[in-house]
């Protein structure tokens, strides 16, 4: 079993590429928090007066040079009515609420996220689905009520330190039943000739601090036991983005 980094390691590195305001480290106590979302994404994810600029699909598209359509429907298309579904964290604009439409009354849809704001404008989307659940829990340990037919992880695993990252893969597959399919989109390496591979580079180093890990390594790198999975990935824009479909491997 490989040896994960230690979150205190992750967000010592962190701290040294992206700096941290005093704000951020005055807030770094807080209980309701992993430490790494106020010591680096306080400013994207945890300020609800940022969070509630950037929770717009304009903002989306931009982040995703326009590819956001594609890679949501990559998504979206999985799902059936009736399925159980469970989205591992919240994700800006409108992706929540078109997922758990697709759901439909017959079906189940979870939503879960550490961050406060995050389930706040999460419930604003889905308060008028009735079959639609926001959970405050974190990826890594979260047990859902019933077997799942699809888990996914939309543009997470980037955002987060090694340590987790394979806790969250590991407790997603665990959570495979038989047929179902964890889905993981996220960033990827771009190719060599890619315009834009040196400016993500620069923003990884500035901003995105735990995002140069999944240019170096294969998601299934994550995986305690990888072996015992299907991987089955494709990668869009340039090699910018993955798409990375996991099921059991049938004995």
């Amino acid at each position: 079993m490989k040896s994960p980094y230690t979150e205190a390691h992750d967000i010592a590195h962190a701290r040294a590429l992206a700096g941290t305001t005093s704000a951020a480290r005055d807030a770094a106590n807080d209980p309701d928090l992993p430490g790494y979302m106020n010591e680096v994404y306080d400013w994207a994810y945890v300020s609800p007066r940022n969070v509630r600029w950037l929770d717009r699909n304009i903002v989306v598209k931009t982040l995703l040079f326009g590819n956001d359509q594609r890679l949501m429907r990559a998504y979206l298309e999985r799902i059936r009515p009736g399925m159980r579904v469970w989205q591992v964290a919240h994700v800006y604009g409108d992706l929540v609420r078109r997922a758990a439409q697709r759901v439909g009354p017959d079906g189940d849809f979870v939503l879960t996220d550490v961050t406060p704001v995050q389930l706040r404008h999460a419930r604003r989307k889905l308060d008028d689905l009735p079959w639609a659940q926001t959970e405050w829990a974190d990826a890594a340990s979260f047990r859902t009520p019933g077997k799942c037919d699809l888990i996914c992880s939309f543009f997470l695993l980037h955002e987060v330190p090694d340590a987790w990252k394979q806790r969250i893969v590991d407790n997603m597959l665990a959570q495979l039943p038989e047929d179902g399919e964890a889905l993981f989109v996220d960033y990827h390496k771009p190719a060599w000739w890619h315009p834009l591979k040196p400016v993500l580079a620069v923003v990884n180093r500035l901003l995105e601090p735990f995002a140069h890990a999944v240019w170096k390594n294969e998601l299934s790198y994550y995986a305690t036991y990888p072996q015992d999975y299907v991987w089955e990935k494709r990668t869009v824009f340039g090699g910018v983005y993955q798409i990375l479909s996991v099921r059991r491997r049938k004995v």
